[in-house]
C-alpha cells in the first residue's frame, strides 16, 4: 500500500526519498518512552573522494542524523556499532527549536524505512547476550512499509 501512495506523491510531483550507504560514526543511542515506543538515534558518515582545480585528491564526508523507531530501533539497538557499514533508505524531515537565546535552530534527520547490514560480521563473532544469532538483513520501519528490498548483492 505504501508503494502506490509513494507513487502517487510522485504523480503529483513531490517525492521524500533518501538512499544513504556510510559507516555509522558514533554507537546507537536508544530513548524508551512511557507508551512503550523506543527510538534510536546515531551519525551516519558518507564519503565523496573528487580532485580539485589543482588535480589534488580531496575527501568530503557528510553526516547524517539517523532515526529509527520500535522494531528497526530495537534492531539498531543489538546489532549496530560505530564503525558498522550500512545501507539506509528513508525520508528527510526537518525539526525546528529554539536554542537557549532564543534564536529559531533546525536539525535535519533521515528516518528510516528500509535497511541493510553491510558489515560483514568477524570471524567466530559469538551473537550477543538476549540477541537472536542471525540480525535480519532487510527490516522495513513498520509492517505496512515499503516492499522488502532482498537483493543482498550490491554492486559495490
Amino acid at each position: 500500500m505504501k508503494r502506490k501512495n509513494a507513487y502517487n506523491n510522485y504523480m503529483n510531483g513531490t517525492l521524500n526519498k533518501v538512499i544513504l550507504i556510510g559507516n555509522v560514526g558514533k554507537d546507537v543511542e536508544v530513548h524508551y518512552f512511557d507508551d512503550k515506543s523506543l527510538v534510536a538515534r546515531f551519525p551516519l558518515a558518507t564519503s565523496e573522494v573528487y580532485r580539485d582545480r589543482n588535480g589534488e585528491r580531496q575527501e568530503r564526508t557528510e553526516w547524517h542524523n539517523i532515526v529509527a523507531r520500535n522494531q528497526v530501533a530495537e534492531i539498531f539497538k543489538n546489532y549496530v556499532r560505530k564503525g558498522d557499514k550500512l545501507y539506509i533508505e528513508g525520508k528527510i524531515r526537518t525539526r525546528e527549536y529554539t536554542d537557549k537565546e532564543g534564536n529559531k535552530r533546525y536539525f535535519t534527520e533521515i528516518h528510516v524505512q528500509q535497511f541493510t547490514f553491510l558489515s560483514p560480521k568477524p570471524a567466530g563473532q559469538a551473537a550477543q547476550p538476549g540477541a537472536s544469532p542471525e540480525a535480519p538483513e532487510n527490516v522495513p520501519d513498520t509492517p505496512s512499509s515499503s516492499e522488502d528490498n532482498t537483493d543482498d548483492d550490491l554492486p559495490f
